[in-house]
């Protein structure tokens, strides 16, 4: 096998659903306490949606299109989309299954319930009937179907129930079929008062109570039943490069939710004459129609894991370390202009972060703030810090992201509430997302003009820094500064960023950074010299890169990967990939770092990015690779990746042909818990800062020799 063949890669939406799959294996681990078991099966149905709403929309408009394109697999588009409606379909049956069958029994032992029509008590009935004529049928629009009504538009992910009636109506006799769209208002999940549950914890579904009371809507009509269902829909907008991006992104959200359909999701127990006509409705085949045992709209069922205050059925509760020298209250330009900092969140708190920020917002010293937001949580601390720093007189320059897909329209909020403050906003560049991760701040001291800069692997978002696993450096390298003031240059103004110093950029260098540094390590091997790449990162499918590691591999490099998700790249195959190693990490955190590590001839390389190496981030995407060059902070790295790859609790090793086994436990070692435990030892700052180190020169500065052959 050559890596030129379609049969040296995995097909990148194969393996993209193979992650979701991981995902709701994490359900059927019994080590795991029970309700966090039940948020997995929450994430697994939810990350289909999205795959839904993105991959298998994309595919099906390729055949709309009568395009032909293939990737690096060779599989055509109807290939892969039989492939994954195969698995979709096995995937969707077992979560139901799962929670039927499997949690909700065992929930219910321990006091937690879901109460189905045939559990109710004759007061719980009345009591909902109340509840649904006080305050669900004010707000309901039920829908009659027939020549003078035609279907109406299903919002994209609602849950609506399908209701067959007969009897005489107020305008004669009929017989026929009428939806009930359910408002988003209304929660999806009841909590039953105390003097109505037997057990502490008592819950209806919104669903049930629709059909139950469906009579309600079509008064003197027979219900001959009801049946919950819900549309998925293409939810990519469609942008060109020469619209009014606010406009344009304004304007296209409503339509999100009317895109073409992909999927048709119904209760399993509707009549085949009705799905049918569910079916040629939506324009669907039968491959697209999924029958649930459970909920049409299992992802809603998160909330549950929030209502129930049950500590045996949860993970015990983490609190991300804070250093002392960065809690607040202290000067952090201080401890930032003499060490350098580095922060793996959630272990260490993002929270100083968002102090650093609130600090220049109220310094008389800090002249200007620049910062990229590529997705934020609601009420966000640190939008509300620069808020304040505009309002201080600072200069403030934000780069909202609105293509940010699903982040839209909090985009567009976050961009309003900045301008309205007196921050100058920006919305990206033309053609290309702003995926970087990039905060400047400049600050005017006794010796001059100071550039404090935070670069990151993750989101300004404090929400997900508790849940995802990112790399964020706080530093004062003038050179780091430098270079971030010429990527901000470039990004709001017109011109070429000149040579950078330290940073790498995507879309113009980094894809050829990367492939000189896979290069020299393969140089290394032939050499009989030290050879290994160490990498971490979320998705692996550029073909330019994977050709690269597999000829790195035949060349003697040692390269273990930990992808979390897509991987397209096959390892361990005999004379193409035999050394090299893919595992991915599934486990409490989503692990969402990217570090690259090269072995460099025994002095190790150690790199940060907000980027994956995915065609998009490398070639469409606003990038930033930087260097970590402090020795404690680099060996530190170096050593939590090697944690990782010692991981025998939560690893999934690839195999050759595409399939994900779990890795053999022999120490039972969880890297994620393991490196929580360890939080507050962790090695945070670098070594004191040198005047000289200000006009040295960067050691990890390319030279003629880096550049790719």
């Amino acid at each position: 096998m050559t890596p030129e063949e379609p049969a040296a890669y995995l097909n990148r939406e194969l393996s993209l659903l193979s992650f979701h799959q991981r995902v709701y294996a994490q359900a059927l681990d019994t080590t795991l306490p029970l309700l966090e078991r039940f948020r997995f099966l929450c994430i697994a149905s939810s990350n289909l949606d999205e795959f839904f709403e993105v991959r298998v929309a994309g595919l099906k408009k390729q055949m709309d299109l009568g395009s032909k394109a293939t990737g690096p697999d060779g599989m055509s588009a109807r290939a892969q989309l039989d492939a994954i409606s195969e698995r979709a379909h096995e995937l969707q049956a077992a979560i139901h299954d799962t929670m039927i069958d499997g949690l909700m029994p065992q929930l219910n032992q321990h006091g937690v319930r879901m109460l189905r029509l045939s559990e109710w008590s004759p007061p719980l009935y009345t009591y909902l009937q109340r509840y649904f004529r006080d305050e669900i049928l004010p707000v309901l629009s039920p829908l009659r179907l027939d020549p003078a009504h035609p279907f109406p538009k299903v919002i994209n992910k609602c849950l609506h129930v399908l209701v067959a009636l007969s009897g005489d109506d107020a305008f004669g006799p009929t017989r026929g079929l009428a939806v009930v769209p359910a408002p988003r208002s209304i929660p999806r999940l009841l909590r039953l008062p105390p003097d109505l549950s037997e057990q502490p914890h008592d819950f209806v579904y919104l669903a049930s109570i629709l059909r139950a009371f469906a009579s309600d809507l079509f008064p003197g009509m027979e219900i001959e039943g009801a049946w919950p269902f819900r549309v998925t829909r293409n939810s990519d907008l469609e942008l060109h490069d020469d619209d009014d991006l606010l406009q344009a992104i304004s304007s296209e959200l409503p339509a999100r939710r009317f895109g073409d359909e992909v999927r048709l999701e119904v209760d399993y127990r509707v009549p085949e004459e009705w799905k049918r006509i569910l079916t040629e409705q939506f324009e669907l085949t039968d491959a697209d129609v999924y029958m649930c045992r459970g909920p049409v709209n299992m992802q809603r069922l998160t909330e549950l894991v929030d209502m129930v205050d049950v500590a045996e059925l949860k993970h015990p509760e983490f609190t991300p370390h804070v250093p002392a020298a960065l809690a607040k209250g202290n000067d952090l330009f201080e401890v930032i202009r003499t060490h350098d900092v580095l922060l793996h969140h959630p272990y260490q708190s993002f929270a100083p972060v968002i102090e650093l920020v609130r600090q220049a917002a109220v310094d008389p010293r800090v002249l200007a703030v620049r910062q990229t937001l590529y997705r934020t949580d609601s009420g966000s601390a640190l939008v509300e810090a620069l808020v304040d720093a505009a309002r201080a007189g600072k200069e403030v320059t934000v780069l909202v992201e609105l293509k940010a897909r699903f982040d839209e329209a909090a985009n567009i909020e976050v961009a309003a509430r900045l301008q309205e403050a007196g921050a100058q906003v920006i919305y990206g560049v033309v053609g290309h997302k702003t995926h970087s991760k990039m905060l400047l701040i400049i600050r005017k001291e006794e010796d001059g003009i100071h550039r404090y800069v935070h670069l990151g692997t993750g989101n300004y978002n404090a929400k997900t820094a508790r849940l995802y696993t990112d790399y964020g450096l706080l530093s004062a390298d003038p050179a780091l500064g430098r270079d971030l003031q010429a990527l901000f240059l470039e990004l709001t103004g017109f011109g070429k960023v000149p040579e950078l110093e330290k940073l790498v950029q995507a879309p113009f260098q980094l894809h050829d950074f990367l492939i000189s540094r896979i290069r020299r390590e393969a140089e290394a091997a032939a050499a009989g010299k030290p050879a290994r790449i160490r990498a971490r990162m979320n998705a692996l499918i550029e073909p330019g890169i994977i050709r690269e590691l597999y000829a790195a591999s035949q060349a003697g490099v040692e390269i273990d990967l930990v992808v979390r998700g897509a991987c397209t790249l096959r390892p361990g195959v005999e004379g193409l990939s035999d050394r090299i190693r893919v595992r991915s990490i599934v486990g409490r955190l989503l692990e969402h770092s990217r570090v690259f590590i090269f072995e460099n001839g025994g002095q190790p390389e150690v790199w940060a990015a907000s980027a994956d190496w995915m065609d998009r981030n490398l070639f469409r995407r606003v990038e930033t690779c930087f260097p970590v060059e402090d020795p404690l902070l680099s060996q530190r790295i170096i050593a939590e990746l090697d944690t990782f790859l010692q991981d025998d609790r939560n690893a999934w090793l690839l195999g050759p042909e595409g399939a994900y086994t779990r890795a053999e436990s022999v120490q039972g070692l969880s890297a994620q818990q393991t490196l929580m435990d360890g939080a507050d030892r962790a090695t945070i700052f670098g070594e004191p800062r040198r005047p000289d180190q200000a006009s040295a020169p960067p050691r990890s500065a390319r030279s003629s020799s880096d550049q790719p052959r």
